[in-house]
């Protein structure tokens, strides 16, 4: 168990994280045909603005609050007088407001895309399997606020933080600081990591394009035109 500990949260990220990098540079050079959102609406609009737009959000504020609650240094809140009790209900309030959207609105995709018959013909494993993910990894982000409201310390936080600075950071000891956080941060960090492992091989390519364009902020719905 301690080595498989030490492989999931010392090794894996590093894998992880260079199949993401190389399998979509090799993607984006060999199958560029492939690299887009494989848009539905012209099989069937149905609700797919109501739940695309409150998945997109969701996911877009996950990304950033993760990334700054677990990239920012302990020492940096602590001068900002910040304290690891304060920061952990902020993570709890927000993350529980993003993470609500973006399971509603990825309800809301789910409902419209098997409750077609169209859809569902063209609905391939890729995308089963990225959907089942995405749901998993959201469900457990979710549960662990539950589990974090009976420790409203920090201590399991700053463990978190920890540990994603350590990896960034290359050094050896990350898995250690995980040792006694509990199994639902632990499932929901496997999970994350993993969707970046089959991050290449799916239609979530197409978020490489929205962060290398300018104006992807700005960028217009997409217009189809009925007969």
């Amino acid at each position: 168990m301690d080595y498989l500990h030490n492989f999931i949260f010392g090794i894996y990220p590093y894998i992880a994280l260079a199949v993401f990098l190389l399998g979509s540079l090799v993607r984006f050079d060999r199958e560029q045909y492939s690299w887009r959102s494989e848009s539905s609406q012209l099989l069937h609009r149905g609700s797919l603005r109501l739940g695309s737009t409150l998945f997109h959000v969701g996911v877009l504020g996950l990304f950033f609050g993760h990334a700054v609650g677990l990239l920012t240094p302990v020492a940096v809140w602590d001068a900002l007088g910040v304290s690891h009790q304060a920061k952990q209900m902020v993570a709890m309030v927000a993350g529980g407001a993003m993470g609500s959207l973006c399971l509603i609105g990825i309800l809301v995709l789910l409902a419209r895309r098997f409750g077609s018959e169209r859809l569902r013909a063209i609905t391939t494993a890729r995308d089963k399997l990225v959907l089942g993910w995405i749901l998993v990894a959201l469900s457990l982000g979710l549960a662990s606020i539950f589990v974090s409201a009976s420790h409203t310390d920090g201590h399991v936080m700053v463990q978190l933080m920890t540990w994603a600075q350590h990896v960034v950071t290359f050094r050896q000891d990350a898995a250690g600081f995980l040792v006694d956080v509990p199994l639902v941060f632990k499932l929901h960090l496997f999970m994350g990591m993993s969707l970046f492992l089959i991050f290449p091989f799916t239609r979530l390519v197409h978020v490489w394009s929205g962060f290398g364009a300018a104006g992807y902020l700005r960028r217009a719905w997409q217009l189809v035109r009925v007969r």
